[in-house]
């Protein structure tokens, strides 16, 4: 594989006059984790996490964290519905300031006997013209009885072969598995083969066929085909495979006005409950909240419920990109003879001075997911995605977000994203959000500024008795932080105590333009994202921020 370069954002020989406002600032980051340079190639061996002083898991230091950005959801001539080749998604996603992406293409026969290996050879190749960027290569599965998931491997001799191999044995859409549908003859077969097909996965990781491989779920809301038992039993079957779901799908320019349709939604969620809907999601389950899938917005929602079970699952936010909005180019003609089924690539697209329908951002234009890491690399990218460390957001919303949470007696770290805090009954402890506004207009010329941080407690009450539920009753907004024309870098102080049992907290914000009511109830969430009038959901209007959750174990 070619050697991997740093970012320019990271480099030292790069000087700071030849970096744009975003690298600046980026590297301002970088600066303040005592990660630049050599500390963030060499990695956590140049920066050891110190030992708590009372023993791992209570209270033990953190490393220090880099943030780098990306998206796991980005679709090229490799899948039978998209338009862009390699060079123009990574030329895109650089322009964009994205560190990594995945190319998850969707599965099919033209896929699977032609696109991948050809896939691979391109990847190969735009790794070498892009040595500053991170560049998988991915699936799309589509999940026997339910919606779709990203597959990704480490780069390495098997990374195609595993993906392959996964798709035309474990593809819903590929073996006919799809019916999900509640009574139905084949839904408990087909929902125990996507069981199965997590499973091996975490197989071929510990056998050592691939360095390492993740799944994350795709917008697992907009058909409403993901009932809450399959999420958790996807969960379980190999945690360290199956980490989290998108938070937000893409396709977030569904709705600009007078753009696609008067019916149009952000994430074109524009669906109804079907046969094959899981019946227990309210109607208003189908719609975004501020661009967020219901899932994720609703506080005490889906979301909070797998998180009071005191497992991680984690979020992310992505472009999935296809069809670029206001883009000017068109697929190209096929040759005589030939299609997707038997070249598994679309021609070229061609360029006509004319937009074409689309939906989506270029990688990184609008949705990003931040990932902390130690160092630069793949499987670091993997590691931090793995560990939670992740926070997301919309319109370039935030330059940088750290959260630490530490008992008040410590004086080190704490413990960030994804972690776990152990402490005793009584024990004061703090919340720190570091925040660093925004430094630069975003695409779309506007200055982000946030307006209020909201901190989102939940109690942890271990595994369910009913796998379909959806409600997290003991989980709502305890604190909000108005920052309104806070600049710069500062650092927010919220005092936790611990109560009889063990929590978790998260966090979320936004610009304060649009938020009203959540949808459990003002006691729950007096002003949370709400969805637009269809047709008229301009994103750049309307931008959140969320991160994982920290948690914080009770002990006697």
């Amino acid at each position: 594989m070619t050697e991997q370069q740093l970012p320019s954002w990271a480099d030292p020989s790069v000087s700071p006059a030849d970096l744009d406002p975003q690298g600046v600032s980026r590297r301002g980051l970088l600066r303040r984790a005592g990660l630049f340079g050599a500390a963030f190639a060499l990695g956590s061996a140049a920066t050891p996490a110190f030992a708590s002083s009372r023993g791992p898991g209570f209270g033990g230091d953190d490393p220090r964290l880099a943030y780098l950005v990306g998206d796991h959801h980005v679709h090229s001539v490799y899948s039978h519905d998209a338009k862009y080749t390699f060079s123009q998604l990574a030329q895109a996603a650089a322009q964009y300031g994205l560190d990594w992406m995945v190319f998850n293409e969707h599965s099919n026969f033209g896929h699977a006997n032609y696109g991948a290996k050809l896939e691979h050879a391109e990847i190969v190749k735009a790794r070498a013209q892009n040595p500053r960027q991170l560049i998988f290569q991915g699936l799309e599965w589509y999940i026997p009885a339910a919606e779709h998931c990203t597959v990704f491997a480490a780069p390495g001799p098997h990374e195609t072969d595993l993906l392959t191999q996964f798709e035309l044995a474990y593809d819903g859409k590929l073996l006919g598995y799809t019916e999900g549908a509640a009574g139905a003859t084949d839904t408990a077969r087909n929902e125990a083969h996507a069981v199965k097909a997590i499973k091996w996965l975490a197989q071929q990781r510990c056998s050592g066929y691939v360095d390492d491989v993740l799944v994350i779920a795709n917008h697992p809301l907009r058909l409403g085909i993901d009932s809450p038992h399959e999420m958790r039993a996807w969960r379980d079957a190999a945690p360290e495979i199956m980490i989290g779901m998108e938070g937000a799908p893409g396709a977030q320019g569904a709705a600009l006005p007078g753009w696609r349709s008067s019916t149009s939604i952000r994430g074109e969620y524009e669906n109804k409950p079907s046969a094959q809907s899981w019946a227990g999601y309210p109607a208003e389950a189908y719609v975004t909240y501020g661009g967020f899938d219901w899932a994720t917005a609703t506080v005490g929602g889906l979301w909070d419920s797998m998180l009071a079970e005191g497992s991680l699952y984690s979020i992310t936010t992505n472009s999935d990109n296809h069809r670029t909005v206001f883009d000017t180019w068109k697929n190209g003609d096929w040759p005589v003879g030939q299609n997707f089924d038997n070249t598994g690539r679309l021609p070229d697209p061609v360029n006509t001075d004319t937009p074409q329908p689309g939906s989506d951002f270029w990688p990184g234009e609008f949705s990003r997911t931040h990932v902390g890491v130690t160092r630069y690399g793949y499987r670091s990218v993997m590691a931090g995605l793995r560990a939670g460390r992740v926070w997301v957001d919309h319109g370039h919303l935030l330059d940088g977000l750290d959260v630490r949470v530490k008992r008040d007696c410590d004086s080190g770290r704490g413990v960030t994203l994804g972690g776990r805090l152990r402490v005793r009954k009584g024990e004061r402890i703090t919340l720190y959000v570091t925040v660093t506004s925004a430094s630069r207009p975003n695409p779309q010329g506007i200055l982000p500024e946030l307006a209020h941080v909201d901190v989102i407690r939940g109690a942890v009450r271990g595994p369910v008795a009913d796998r379909d539920t959806w409600r997290a009753p003991d989980t709502k907004v305890v604190a909000t932080k108005d920052v309104s024309g806070r600049k710069g870098t500062y650092t927010l102080r919220i005092p936790l105590r611990a109560g009889d049992e063990s929590f978790y907290v998260r966090l979320r914000g936004s610009d304060g333009k649009r938020h009203g009511t959540g949808y459990l109830g003002a006691s729950i969430d007096p002003h949370g994202p709400i969805p637009h009038e269809p047709g008229d959901g301009d994103p750049w209007a309307d931008t959140w921020f969320y991160s994982n959750p920290v948690f914080v174990d009770v002990t006697g």
